[in-house]
């Protein structure tokens, strides 16, 4: 009930929100109809379109995201030929026929029936409808932890639930806007004699409105003019309620009980059943498993917490081997690429992997243990119940002693002596990151969750265009320079020489990557503040004149740090067309 109302009280702050700005005239037009008949019924139409489309995209299937652009561009034409019948219903319904008679039908037939006090319900819900394939609500923290966890964890009803309770959040405060803007509208209408004057306003600023959504505005500049930002007042809600968060924070402890108290039981372990293959091990059931403590590691490759973690568990499963431990990876992937079996096996191989790994490409596992993070371990005893949990990075010493205590309580008295965090050989991505210093965050580059893109123009989704760069960027600002692609995951190169600016405030930085999809290598160089890459700078996957080269589907680390760390603006240049872009990670 309490994350149905923030999903509300987020709705509700979109009126806020610069994205909101492309469907006032269409929900304006009407604010001089009765409520119950005309605004109420559009209002609703926008919050179904919103909740279905929304409810089907956040679980990733391609035909409705490209069912939905067709839509859109429908919604367009029918938006345009309402805002005509607006401006001109007579002209509109002699000389823009078949198509615009129709939105000049649906205008006169809305007017007829509100004279006659009946109906005009139906036109209202149509053009809400339509008008709902048009709104693109900026996705702040709210409305991004309702969409992540759609996306982990499948469709559901608290899915669309929690969409639909975000959609009448914004309707509600529409529906207060309207309702003041009817009063205006109403007051000009008595006493100025203005009412024909606001219509056609309303029907310029409407075909002003589609102009703005089909070049894509709605989605990239006007979030850039905002001068009111809403994402501070959602955070704020979300860090009120525990719980709420979309994302661990790197080095946060979530396991049960300090150092020496009690462990409890968190649950059982559930059915390894639904993993898509297994590496290095036929199929494991927990029946099989009975009588082993058993850490549980979910990871996904490209994730640089779950490569800077992976070297202890590395030593906890050689270590405790021979003593009862058993150690499952379970593969989860974040991207695309990392569904391949061939790209998994051959990341196992790379990073020695030994113990068994589940790939679970359909989340089926992630599901069963409700986990929301990477990495996450969950410690389970040799009953099979659960007795702890760790979510991301850090305290490694603490989750060794919760394995040491479950190895004791299955019988185990001759343990050798416990690892030293602080002895382990850590190199490449593996080293630790620098929290110190660390002021920019994971930054994803596909349009589905891009944040802080400073290019002119914005993104365009799922379209080639030609980006330039900002001269400036404030700190952890983006930008594209070259003809890109972005898709919802990735941005990929039409042709050479395009350009990634990113302006970061950490030690290291990583950035996964890809060959194009003929598979062929794409070369590329690196600058740091304008200037080739200091040789001591360069990152593991960096030469030291700063060049480097694409060949496999996984995170590059391209700068590493050596002296004084400091805002820098770090660029990369691609010499070949169809590298493929994914996201910033930093150490």
């Amino acid at each position: 009930m309490l994350l149905l109302l923030l999903a509300y009280l987020g709705g509700v702050l979109t009126l806020l929100s610069p994205c909101i700005l492309p469907v006032l005239p269409f929900v304006f037009a009407r604010a001089d109809r009765p409520f119950l008949r005309s605004t109420l019924p559009l209002l609703l139409g926008m919050a179904l379109t919103f909740t279905v489309v929304a409810s089907l995209a956040a679980v990733g299937s391609q035909w409705v995201a490209q069912a939905n652009q067709v839509g859109r561009w429908v919604a367009l034409v029918l938006m345009a030929v309402f805002a005509i019948a607006l401006l001109w219903p007579t002209l509109a319904d002699h000389l823009l026929a078949p198509f615009q008679r129709i939105g000049a039908r649906l205008s006169a037939r809305a007017d007829a029936a509100d004279a006659a006090g009946r109906g005009g319900a139906w036109t209202s819900l149509l053009i809400g409808i339509a008008t709902g394939l048009l709104w693109a609500p900026c996705a702040g923290p709210i409305l991004g932890l309702v969409l992540t966890g759609a996306a982990l964890n499948g469709a559901s009803v608290g899915t669309s639930s929690l969409l639909l309770a975000y959609a009448l959040g914004a309707v509600t405060a529409l529906a207060l806007a309207v309702w003041v803007g009817g009063r205006v509208f109403r007051a000009l209408q008595a006493r100025l004699g203005l009412g024909n004057v606001v219509r056609r306003v309303l029907g310029v600023a409407a075909l002003l409105a589609v102009v703005a959504i089909g070049l894509g505005w709605d989605t990239g500049l006007l979030t850039r003019l905002s001068a009111v930002s809403t994402a501070r007042i959602e955070q704020g809600l979300l860090d009120a309620v525990p719980g709420t968060q979309p994302a661990a924070p790197p080095m946060m402890m979530m396991a049960a009980g300090q150092a020496g108290a009690p462990l409890p039981v968190e649950g059982t372990l559930p059915t390894l059943d639904g993993a898509t293959g297994w590496l290095n091990s036929p199929p494991l059931s927990p029946e099989q498993l009975h009588g082993k403590v058993v850490l549980i590691d979910f990871w996904t490759y490209s994730c640089i917490n779950c490569l800077r973690a992976m070297p202890f568990v590395h030593e906890w499963a050689q270590r405790y081997r021979d003593h009862g431990l058993v150690v499952i990876g379970v593969h989860t992937p974040e991207f695309a690429f990392e569904r391949d079996p061939r790209n998994v096996m051959k990341a196992v191989q790379q990073l020695k992997v030994e113990y068994p790994v589940a790939l679970d490409n359909q989340y089926a596992i992630w599901r069963a243990f409700n986990n929301r993070y990477w990495p996450a371990h969950y410690f389970v005893d040799a009953q099979g119940n659960i007795r702890g949990h760790q979510f991301g990075e850090g305290n490694y010493a603490h989750s060794e002693q919760v394995i040491r205590r479950l190895l004791v309580e299955a019988g185990q008295t001759e343990l050798p002596p416990p690892a030293d965090p602080a002895a382990a050989d850590l190199q490449g991505v593996a080293t630790q990151a620098d929290m110190g210093n660390l002021r920019s965050p994971e930054t994803y580059l596909g349009h589905a969750r891009a944040e802080q893109f400073a290019s002119p123009g914005g993104q365009r989704a799922d379209a080639a265009f030609g980006y330039t760069l900002p001269s400036t960027l404030a700190l952890n600002q983006w930008g594209l320079s070259g003809q890109w692609r972005v898709n919802d995951e990735a941005a990929q190169l039409q042709q050479a020489g395009g350009r990634i600016a990113f302006q970061f405030h950490a030690r290291d930085l990583h950035l996964v990557l890809a060959p194009g999809e003929d598979g062929k290598p794409v070369r590329f160089r690196v600058l740091l503040d304008g200037k080739p890459l200091p040789a001591a700078d360069a990152g593991a996957d960096v030469a030291a004149d700063g060049t480097g080269t694409v060949n496999e589907h996984r995170l590059y680390q391209l700068i590493r740090q050596r002296g004084t760390i400091g805002p820098h603006r770090f660029e990369i240049e691609f010499l070949d067309a169809g590298v493929q872009a994914y996201a910033f990670t930093f150490g």
